[in-house]
């Protein structure tokens, strides 16, 4: 009830206590028996109470509730970040791989070159094996 109601409810209430006098006996015995009848239900609904929560809390656990908007929202957060981590993980592992297979074709390459071991200790050598991987790449960037 909001402010309104109760401040309607006190004047009603006010109004028929200031007119009680004048009302006539069998209106007073209607209202004293609705009285009566009010409290009795009054009373029933009160020892109701406990067992109707306890019913109702019953009925409030159910699927429905693990699939509120709540939990939809939460999820659609978390979604989202498990896929990106997930993407960076994979972007990770490819690049892994790729870095690897480049150095094994380097390695490949210099192992099956008949190049004297003195040259895998020259300082220019580096920049040989470098100078070669990008003459190798020019032709099959072109085709």
């Amino acid at each position: 009830m909001n402010t309104d109601d109760i401040n309607l409810a006190y004047k009603i209430r006010h109004a028929l206590n200031d007119n009680l006098d004048n009302l006539p006996a069998s209106t007073t015995d209607r209202l004293a028996a609705a009285r009566a009848a009010a409290l009795a239900r009054k009373r029933a609904n009160a020892t109701d109470a406990p067992v109707r929560a306890k019913q109702q809390q019953r009925a409030s656990f159910d699927l429905g509730a693990l699939f509120s908007m709540q939990w939809v929202a939460r999820a659609a957060v978390v979604a989202p970040l498990l896929l990106m981590a997930a993407g960076m993980v994979g972007v990770y592992q490819y690049e892994t791989q790729q870095r690897a297979a480049e150095l094994a074709e380097l390695d490949a390459a210099v192992l099956s070159d008949d190049l004297p071991l003195t040259a895998y200790t020259d300082h220019g050598f580096n920049a040989y094996l470098a100078q070669q991987q990008q003459v190798q790449q020019q032709p099959q960037r072109a085709q």
